[in-house]
């Protein structure tokens, strides 16, 4: 949905043709910043906050009583968003898992180059491990995901 040309009108559509509840999950661009590559891609952060509409604005297109709800994010997701990667940074340094997400083609290769060699050189003197290490044991991350649902 944070492709569509017209959030209102396509939930408004999905609203129309649903019997039920309407489940949509998306992120909250408010909490994208609890994800450590906002301090190394800020860019990238800042890209996918300017594409997701915040769960209110979702909400106020339904209608009707609508939840917005936290979903933890597991350390062995295998999804390959952006914070699947919480504590696999190592993964990130993979072109192919940055591919998987399209906001680092908006962010051009410059910010992609710093990013690779910013994280790995923390990755290599222990710095990224000194300030997130704990998120390496932590089963769950507690990000941007939300599962909102219209009824």
């Amino acid at each position: 949905m944070h492709q569509w040309g017209d959030l209102e009108a396509g939930l408004r559509e999905l609203r129309r043709v649903t019997c039920g509840p309407v489940v949509i999950l998306t992120c909250d661009p408010a909490a994208l910043d609890r994800f450590w590559l906002a301090e190394y891609a800020p860019e990238v952060i800042a890209t996918e906050a300017s594409r997701y509409p915040a769960p209110e604005r979702i909400a106020g297109s339904l209608g009707g009583e609508v939840t917005a709800t936290p979903v933890p994010i597991p350390l062995d997701c295998t999804d390959g968003f952006g914070e699947a990667y919480y504590g696999r940074p190592e993964a990130l340094l993979d072109p192919g898992a940055r591919l998987a997400n399209s906001a680092w083609s908006f962010v051009g290769e410059a910010v992609e180059e710093r990013f690779v060699a910013h994280l790995s050189r923390d990755l290599e003197s222990g710095t990224w491990d000194a300030r997130h290490g704990d998120l390496r044991r932590s089963p769950f991350f507690d990000g941007s995901l939300r599962l909102v649902v219209g009824r």
